[in-house]
């Protein structure tokens, strides 16, 4: 059993992929780290990078090339500025040198140095290879990009070929609903209090609050961006941006300088039932809107689902509660966390390995089961909206237009967010001793539909809407 920390399911990065982009990039600097302790950094002649599977087959859509080199260039994802982010790129594609990591300069052609396989390695869909010239020697280290910015290393691979038991340090260690269940009936407290008492072992009460308040006001400002932003994204497909559109035909004539100042004027609006919808919807688009434009985004638990948490949880601040506060805002984080940890220990949340219901399926239940927290559910109400939201996502296969992070993806989470908030209000309307499927064998269940699911279904571009829509058509 692993310690998964609130803080490794929603992290801050840059979009449009956490596992294609934000994975990548981690691996690069995890890479960097790893030469520099063994003294070999300053020795490197030369350097390349393969990549395999999903990385090669839908990475120049997801912007891999770029995050490689982003994370060889030593930024750092939480915080270069993204307006800087395709000049850095330019850089190095039209002078073919690479200052790795802000510290020495390499020859590097990236249409040469970055090479895109199509095979698949064995451990995991996301596979890369980084190669070092060291002393005219090939020195290799290979990481797999696990899924919402997680990265592992051979190390990680040989261990679970030998079973190695991974032990969690957390005094309440969570690895199913049920063991979550256990510790809120043993020590009378609800999932967020439980939760909690986790983080408070490995980090101050303060460094908590300060660094959820973080993601939260990222998440807020990513909808403040996309809901302000008009045009056309990047990549190729002509996609319109549509929380833009949306937007204008809702807010009225309210006038604001800030996020913070935007949400309170939103509470001022209409809420009759089509234009919450529309709301949604809008949060939603909007998140996923600048994820597809390489903006920062938090992962939740994935990049491609990034819009679904925020969206909801900004639903409950200004339609349900008006007098919502950071304390609402922890509670709900906290609860999120915990539900994508459960999946990603019993299942995945790598499309690459499980579909759309990796990340869609695992965001709407981690909303749903936060929401249902926040409305007075029980521990065991909560769950039940974890699992009513992600029953009726089971199967979603990842199919994108152009190996882009845009079709279906972000209409996705419009669709996820409002299946939340269903979940939750009929989770609340539940006697959970009346529920015949429980949370964990939805998980399980997951799972098995996800090894069972054919492999163009899995972030390949290979089958589905991406073969069944021309891009001549778009």
């Amino acid at each position: 059993m692993e310690c998964i920390s609130v803080f490794d399911m929603l992290k801050i990065g840059v979009g449009p992929s956490s596992s294609h982009t934000l994975g990548p990039w981690r691996a690069a600097e995890r890479w960097i780290k790893e030469l520099k302790e063994a003294n070999k950094f300053d020795t490197i002649e030369s350097i390349s990078i393969d990549l395999y599977g999903s990385l090669s087959l839908t990475g120049k859509g997801h912007a891999t090339d770029y995050a490689i080199m982003l994370g060889l260039s030593g930024a750092n994802p939480e915080t270069i500025p993204v307006e800087n982010i395709n000049d850095i790129v330019l850089k190095v594609k039209t002078t073919n040198t690479l200052l790795f990591n802000n510290e020495k300069e390499l020859a590097f052609n990236p249409e040469k140095q970055i090479v895109f396989n199509k095979k698949f390695l064995p451990f995991h869909a996301n596979a890369l290879q980084f190669t070092a010239i060291i002393n005219g020697e090939k020195q290799q280290s290979t990481y797999y990009s696990i899924g919402g910015g997680f990265v592992v290393q051979e190390e990680r691979k040989n261990a679970e070929a030998k079973k190695i038991i991974f032990q969690c340090t957390f005094p309440y260690p969570i690895e199913t609903g049920n063991d979550l269940l256990k510790f809120c009936n043993q020590l009378n407290k609800s999932i967020a209090e439980v939760v909690l008492e986790n983080e408070k072992s490995i980090r101050s009460i303060e460094t908590i609050d300060f660094e959820l308040l973080r993601i939260w006001n990222t998440m807020l400002e990513c909808m403040y961006i996309g809901c302000h932003t008009e045009g056309n994204l990047p990549g190729g497909l002509n996609v319109r941006r549509r929380a833009f559109d949306t937007y204008q035909t809702l807010k009225g004539d309210i006038v604001y300088n800030n996020p913070q100042e935007w949400l309170e004027t939103i509470r001022k609006t209409e809420v009759k039932f089509r234009q919450i919808l529309k709301w949604v919807s809008c949060f939603a688009l909007s998140v996923n809107e600048v994820n597809a434009s390489l903006g920062r985004v938090v992962t939740a638990p994935t990049n491609g689902s990034a819009g679904v948490i925020p969206s909801v949880l900004m639903y409950y601040m200004v339609i349900e509660n008006h007098n919502a506060s950071f304390k609402h805002i922890k509670q709900f984080l906290l609860v999120a966390g915990e539900i994508g940890s459960i999946f990603k220990k019993g299942a995945t949340i790598s499309a690459a390995m499980g579909g759309c219901q990796a990340e869609i399926g695992v965001s709407s239940a981690m909303a749903a089961a936060a929401l249902c927290e926040l409305m007075g559910g029980t521990p065991e109400q909560v769950l039940v909206a974890a699992e009513i939201a992600m029953e009726h996502h089971l199967g979603l296969t990842c199919d994108p237009i152009g190996g882009l992070v845009q079709i279906p993806c972000i209409e996705r989470n419009a669709m996820g967010a409002i299946k939340a908030i269903n979940a939750a209000e009929m989770a609340l309307d539940t006697d959970p001793k009346n529920v015949i499927v429980p949370l964990d064998k939805v998980v399980a269940t997951m799972w098995e539909t996800a090894k069972d699911m054919n492999k163009k279904y899995k972030e390949t571009s290979k089958g589905g809407l991406a073969i069944g829509v021309n891009l001549t058509d778009c």
